[in-house]
């Protein structure tokens, strides 16, 4: 049963109302409607979200953007095992567990890497279309085929997952509903200072909890009501494939508690299953400070043989030999020794086959004792991801109201950033003028030229009705063109 939930002006919304409202404004509408055909539904003006996502994110925090493809080969899917984990027809999946839009950055890590100089930690991010096998869309925005996602992978050693900006947020309280409190059957979060809840391992570790702080200033910053926030943290049960720790930042609307966000501490599954299945090493090489002598496993081809035998595969094979790690290594060593052979996996050869079975007179597998001056390593990534079209229309319910005496008089208070119309100008006269109509014509030419929205509204209605029917668009600024204004100048 969905929770009562109120309005801005504490009057209980009437759902059928409010989302009578903003298909007639055009906030979002059925697909194929005119064919009576209604599968899905298409959001619109999302993209002043998606540009205050990108000020917030990616140019604060200096990332990456990327643009990848969405049709993407079923191998790297397979891959990364989302074949496997959502093929089943009709799966219900959760927004941060369907990740299309994550594969192209972390299939171009390297790309990335050197285009960073190298330089860690760094973050990609990417905003893209995600979709799912929706049995029946509903819900407006909420449970849909087709959606858009703004995601962020960042990327960390997962020896040091301190964040240099971590006491920006350290003393942010969050809502947290850790896993905890969940098993004990309840459902009131603790408001936590997020360094608390690090410190106590609530949250896994800090980079982690700086994005969770950098989510809930984001969510503050378009709008959303700060008391209808909580972060989940997932159980054990429904963690992500991939994930480690995991937390939604769930939005309270009509239809209840709604995972609009997604924050997910990956490890380094997704380069590492892409780094086996090529043989391709998605890792971080750095210089250490000062040489360490190591002991470890090597696995070599004998050139001279090998060569001969499998031509330009010779690459391949050592390239997944290279990428295996100390405790493969250990138990491929015990079977040459004991079988005199060993089955590698690797990127397709030429004759189509990823495995190859490796007598001893073709590969050895010793312990080797050197100084080592780099250290590599597979990095891990922090995953948080956005449903844009959730967040959308959360935000619309967050900010909706009504006047009292006018329950047909409805107002969006949205942020001036995300009004899509910014002012509206307002001539006196109802019908054409030969001094107000060109003046409001100037005025809207000079905020356009400005890169500022605005509409024209020279309708027969009364100036309040007039006002009124932007209000409903969440027009923060209103401008009236009088004979006054005629007199002032432009």
């Amino acid at each position: 049963m969905a929770p009562t939930v109120f309005t801005l002006k504490g009057v209980e919304v009437d759902r059928s109302v409010f989302d009578s409202l903003l298909k007639r404004r055009l906030f979002f509408t059925e697909a194929f409607e005119i064919y009576r055909l209604a599968p899905d539904y298409k959001g619109d003006k999302v993209s002043n979200i998606v540009d205050a996502w990108r000020r917030h994110f990616v140019l604060e925090e200096n990332m990456l953007e990327v643009d990848c493809t969405v049709i993407t080969p079923e191998q790297v899917l397979k891959t990364s095992a989302i074949v496997d984990k959502f093929a089943q027809m009709g799966i219900l999946l959760r927004i941060d567990n369907y990740d299309e839009t994550a594969q192209g950055q972390f299939l171009n890590f390297k790309k990335l890497l050197d285009y960073n100089q190298g330089a860690m930690p760094f973050a990609s991010a990417s905003v893209g279309k995600s979709y799912r096998n929706e049995i029946s869309p509903r819900s407006g925005l909420l449970r849909v085929r087709e959606f858009l996602m703004a995601e962020i992978e960042h990327y960390v050693d997962p020896e040091k997952k301190q964040h240099q900006r971590f006491s920006e947020v350290g003393d942010l309280i969050l809502p947290l509903l850790d896993s905890e409190t969940q098993l004990a059957g309840r459902n009131t979060p603790k408001n936590m200072a997020i360094k608390e809840a690090v410190t106590t391992r609530i949250i896994d570790n800090e980079t982690l909890g700086y994005f969770l702080g950098r989510i809930m200033l984001f969510l503050l910053r378009i709008g959303i009501d700060p008391a209808k926030v909580r972060f989940r943290q997932h159980l054990s049960n429904e963690m992500a494939h991939y994930a480690c720790d995991c937390w939604d930042a769930e939005l309270l609307t009509s239809y209840g508690w709604i995972e609009c966000v997604g924050c997910a501490d990956c490890s380094a599954y997704d380069l590492t299953v892409h780094s086996k299945r090529t043989g391709t090493p998605l890792v971080v090489r750095e210089t250490l400070p000062k040489p360490v002598e190591v002991t470890e496993w090597q696995a070599t081809l004998t050139k001279s043989l090998a060569g001969p035998r499998f031509k330009r595969d010779a690459k391949t094979i050592q390239a997944a030999l290279d990428s295996l790690d100390q405790s493969t290594l250990a138990t491929l060593a015990d079977e040459l020794t004991e079988k005199g052979a060993v089955t590698v996996t690797t990127a397709p050869l030429s004759d189509g086959s990823t495995t190859t079975s490796l007598p001893a007179s073709l590969v050895s597998i010793t312990k080797t004792t050197r100084l080592r001056t780099t250290r590599s390593y597979t990095p891990t990534v922090i995953e948080p991801s956005f449903g844009i079209g959730r967040l959308l229309y959360a935000l619309l319910e967050h900010v909706y109201w009504h006047r009292p005496d006018a329950p047909s008089r409805a107002v969006l208070s949205l942020p001036v950033p995300l009004a899509p119309v910014k002012v509206l100008i307002v001539p006196l006269s109802s019908s054409p003028h030969p001094q107000l109509t060109p003046l409001a014509r100037a005025l809207s030419a000079r905020l356009r030229r400005l890169g500022i929205a605005n509409n024209i509204d020279a309708s027969s209605a009364s100036i309040g009705r007039r006002y009124a029917r932007n209000d409903e668009l969440g027009t923060p600024f209103g401008v009236t063109v009088d004979f006054g204004s005629v007199e002032d100048g432009p």
